[in-house]
């Protein structure tokens, strides 16, 4: 397996005498996994005409359907002929590509686009850099610039927008804001992105934030802050996992607390976990070390077990990286 962290990837290479290409990202589709899916596919279906090109999603976020070609999405596979290539974008492990997986192990070939510090480069050919923002910034890079019309720029600049928390991350680099200028520079409305995808909730989303955020607790001396939300709540508010997005980044805002955790009962003794930091714990080390994966500031895993032994477990870690830490500083 080849792992690629430069511009020595290229597009038109890897396309050459292609006539099926599949592109996928990961369960739960986030800003970023929608943005550099959809970005990448309608530059496809634009400038690639001859190329049969499909995109596979778990059924994407109502708030995500601004984006042209979302109505294009495929959320289960027929039987057909494998795809000369499979694309995945923003994964960072195969098991991620959830129900597209089939198509990706029976591709002739394939090609991982990704920035999670986790993986390990498992496609055919990979391009993975992890310092970047988002998945849709290395998409761009791949692109002509020139050949970006204004559907493809819309798509982009919200995978960006979300995985930078419009701008205000630390993965937030000169280089990101400059593609960003050039996005704008093809005619989107840029505020319009990031107030429909981003900012606006529905009445749903704000009740369900109301209960994490009431119910939440500080630990670890108050540098933890932690809330679980379980399936009664999700039946009661009638709501879709998807609505628990920005939870996590929420409770991380609160002063003093240096690492939010986000529990999501999933079925009983299975969570989905989120973790955030604000930079002293690195928690893609301690989801990467129950399963899961992502960045140093923002990381996800699945695990099994009661709300309690979840928590113990992730903090537990999080006690023996700040421990680490404490012991350096003392040696330095």
């Amino acid at each position: 397996m080849e792992l690629k962290t430069d511009m020595s990837i290229e597009l038109k290479e890897i396309l050459k005498g292609k006539r099926k290409v599949a592109l996928g990202g990961h369960v739960r589709p986030d800003g970023d996994c929608v943005g550099s899916c959809m970005g990448l596919y309608l530059y496809l279906k634009e400038e690639y005409p001859q190329i049969d090109t499909d995109v596979y999603l778990e059924p994407v976020p109502e708030s995500y359907r601004m984006i042209a070609g979302t109505d294009e999405v495929k959320s289960e596979i027929a039987a057909q002929e494998p795809y000369d290539l499979f694309i995945c974008l923003d994964c960072g492990d195969e098991q991620r590509l959830g129900f597209s997986a089939p198509l990706f192990d029976a591709a002739k070939e394939t090609l991982c686009i990704d920035h999670h510090v986790s993986n390990d480069a498992f496609a055919d050919s990979n391009y993975i850099v992890p310092d970047a923002s988002s998945t849709s910034e290395l998409v761009y890079r791949l692109l002509d610039e020139e050949k970006i019309t204004k559907p493809v720029a819309e798509a982009l600049y919200m995978g960006i927008v979300h995985d930078t928390g419009v701008f205000q991350y630390s993965c937030t680099s000169p280089e990101t804001m400059e593609i960003a200028a050039s996005l704008m520079r093809k005619g989107i409305n840029g505020s319009e992105i990031i107030d429909k995808t981003y900012y606006e909730k529905t009445y749903i989303q704000n009740q369900i934030l109301g209960r994490a955020l009431l119910e939440s607790m500080l630990i670890m001396d108050k540098q933890c802050i932690v809330s679980v939300i379980r399936q009664r709540s999700m039946e009661f508010f009638q709501a879709e996992p998807s609505d628990l997005e920005g939870i996590v980044s929420q409770l991380r805002q609160t002063k003093g607390v240096e690492v939010a955790i986000f529990l999501h009962e999933m079925q009983p003794q299975l969570f989905k976990v989120s973790l955030r930091s604000k930079g002293k714990v690195d928690v893609s080390e301690i989801a990467k070390y129950f399963g899961g994966g992502g960045h140093v500031r923002a990381a996800g895993v699945t695990m099994k077990g009661s709300s309690h032994d979840v928590i113990n477990n992730i903090t537990g870690r999080i006690a023996l990286q700040m421990k680490r830490m404490k012991e350096q500083e003392e040696k330095a």
